[in-house]
């Protein structure tokens, strides 16, 4: 099957970003998929990852049928206050990134059960970093270390560990990726 990595353009892609992320929410998944298959934690609004989209474009797979592969977000640190589950990562990134280096954070990504382990997800990571690297320093996100699968999937791809915290009874691990 042929995966075509771009940056979203439509409202269509944006509703179809919602239902598998609605599809692979923590709540919404089993314990035993979560362990074996991983999970995401934030729910975005439609008006809020539009918001983001029209700042920086999301990256998106579609397969050859036309059906969304994997997402992943990008959300510009000025929308540090939009998401409350998101504001204590900042209070722990904020000493540890240079004033003046450009970073974009990996929002949330996500690869639909019927694409996974076929190279979705590093090739989500290969087009975001393709787009941003002109403009920005580093990668940076933040993990549930709960979510072995997205933990490990990370490292593969890249990513160091910068720091851990908990926040919400919840242990985080942020991680960045050089571009």
């Amino acid at each position: 099957m042929k995966i075509t990595y771009s940056s979203t353009k439509t409202d269509k892609e944006l509703v179809q970003i919602l239902r598998l992320q609605q599809e692979n929410l923590y709540r919404n998944v089993s314990n035993e998929e979560k362990l074996a298959e991983g999970f995401v934690t934030v729910e975005h609004s439609y008006e809020l990852l539009k918001e983001m989209n029209d700042f920086c474009p999301h990256t998106i797979a579609i397969d050859d049928q036309g059906n969304l592969a994997g997402y992943a977000l990008s959300m510009h640190p000025s929308f540090r206050d939009k998401i409350d589950v998101l504001k204590p990562m900042f209070q722990v990134i904020d000493p540890l990134i240079a004033s003046e280096e450009k970073y974009m954070l990996m929002g949330q990504i996500c690869v639909s059960k019927n694409h996974r382990k076929q190279g979705v997800f590093r090739g989500l990571y290969a087009h975001m970093k393709e787009q941003l690297e002109q403009e920005y320093i580093t990668i940076v996100t933040e993990i549930d270390a709960l979510n072995n699968r997205s933990m490990q999937a990370h490292k593969a791809v890249g990513f160091e560990e910068m720091a851990r915290y908990t926040a919400n009874g919840q242990e985080w691990v942020v991680v960045r990726m050089q571009l």
